[in-house]
């Protein structure tokens, strides 16, 4: 398959979730290229952004993985082929 290169934008509702989300992205970490995290601290909601390269299997894998946690969304977007 093609590489690509794409952004992972992860929505933390509940943080205490944040071991889980975290262990998920490490499974991942051969494809993840830049993390950011930012914590909102009035509430437990965060967002982390990933920078991703890799094909689209594993790109939409961690994605759906992270999506499938209780309480996160996430997104991928992807470019076409690099």
């Amino acid at each position: 398959m093609e590489k690509r290169i794409g952004t992972i934008t992860v929505l933390v509702k509940d943080r205490t979730v944040a071991p889980l989300v975290n262990s998920v992205i490490s499974q991942y970490a051969d494809i993840v290229l830049a993390r950011q995290g930012l914590p909102f601290r009035d509430s437990a909601v965060a967002v982390i952004s990933l920078i991703v390269e890799g094909d689209t299997n594993h790109i939409n894998a961690l994605s759906g993985k992270l999506g499938k946690i209780e309480n996160v969304e996430a997104k991928a977007v992807v470019t076409r082929s690099i």
